[in-house]
């Protein structure tokens, strides 16, 4: 088994904690131990965002730097007579990667470990066998036999539901396989963004945010941007990885350990041309590997900041990442750093001259 560096320690304390959108608290805890030896202070908006404050120019702009907490999952609707557990998705899922997978409800006497599953296809009509189960005929069993049992154990509706998988170090040990990159790969990226500052010059004041909320409508972006009043915002999270079999160029271009993605489009935001071009130009000036993308369909905390208070300049770097949004993503280590060296240099050039310019080209 691979030995844990530093990093891979926090990169599986952040990936293996538990919390979908509403229930971020153990994330939250984890990111707040790691970041606040690197801020000034640490505080929350009234929806739970994290806000790690690292103040270089206090007179000078301030810049956003946000990875959400939330990770998609499920909650618990409704308990049947025998004990098994009806659901719903709690962000967005595709059922054929959900059937027979192992879940961890978190109740209030503590975690309880059931399988997702459906009526057996031994027993469906041969057409039925050939499509997709509907999530909404999926339950969860825990071995329950009734419901007043299940109750006993301390389930109840509201409770919130996580994917089990333990944070890997692959073969090739530049490859990480965990749930929850989506988006915990952020939060470390905020996290290591104010280490790598913390005695360095920067011309600026520096958040490292942890939202919340994201996978149901970028909620905790909105509040958490409103709360700080940035200048300048930067979402770091995953994109999509066009390195598997199958998927052509046309459709997603990205590789695995090709540097950072800088985001040219989404559904929830058209990045801002001066701040993607000054990104750009010193990722180039210092040699720093990169790939564009943009996504038809899906955004990210960048969509709700831009357009708070009087509007943000907002650019969303992510990482190429294999199958987000199941149980087990696989994402470059490479990438990772290379988006923290690239944040940390850009911030450092973020002086109100630069930003001002930024904002009104």
């Amino acid at each position: 088994m691979t030995k844990l560096d530093d990093t891979l320690k926090m990169l599986k304390a952040l990936t293996d904690a538990k919390g979908i959108a509403g229930n971020e608290r153990e994330p939250r805890e984890v990111m707040k131990t790691y970041i606040a030896p690197y801020a000034d202070e640490v505080t929350t908006d009234n929806l739970g965002s994290l806000v790690a404050k690292k103040v270089g120019d206090g007179s000078g702009p301030k810049i956003m730097v946000a990875g959400h907490l939330d990770e998609v999952g499920f909650m618990i609707t409704q308990i049947d007579d025998k004990g098994f557990l009806r659901f719903q998705t709690v962000g967005g899922w595709w059922s054929q990667v959900m059937l027979a997978q192992r879940v961890t409800i978190v109740t209030k006497n503590g975690d309880i470990t059931g399988v997702i599953g459906s009526k057996p296809p031994h027993i469906l009509p041969a057409e039925a066998r050939k499509k997709p189960v509907d999530i909404k005929d999926m339950f969860i069993d825990i071995g329950a036999s009734s419901k007043e049992e299940a109750m006993e154990w301390g389930i109840r509706p509201g409770d919130q539901v996580v994917p089990y998988f333990e944070f890997q170090v692959m073969k090739n040990e530049k490859m990480l396989l965990a749930k929850a990159w989506d988006n915990r790969i952020g939060c470390a990226i905020a996290i290591d963004v104010l280490k790598q500052l913390k005695d360095a010059k920067h011309p600026n004041i520096v958040y490292g945010v942890g939202t919340v909320q994201e996978e149901v409508g970028l909620r905790g972006a909105k509040t958490s941007a409103n709360y700080i009043q940035p200048d300048i915002a930067f979402a770091v999270d995953v994109g999509i990885a066009g390195d598997t079999p199958g998927i052509s160029e046309k459709e997603a271009q990205s590789k695995m350990g090709r540097g950072p993605q800088i985001i040219l489009y989404d559904a929830s935001t058209v990045s801002h041309k001066g701040l993607r071009d000054f990104v750009v130009e010193v990722a180039d000036e210092l040699s720093i590997p990169y790939q564009y993308d943009s996504i038809a369909g899906g955004g990210t905390d960048a969509g709700a900041i831009h357009v708070s208070m009087n509007g943000v300049p907002a650019l969303s770097i992510t990482i190429a990442t294999r199958y987000i949004h199941s149980h087990a993503a696989m994402l470059h280590r490479d990438d990772y750093e290379h988006a923290v060296k690239l944040i940390v240099e850009v911030i450092k050039r973020l002086d109100a001259n630069t930003v001002n310019q930024i904002t009104f080209e």
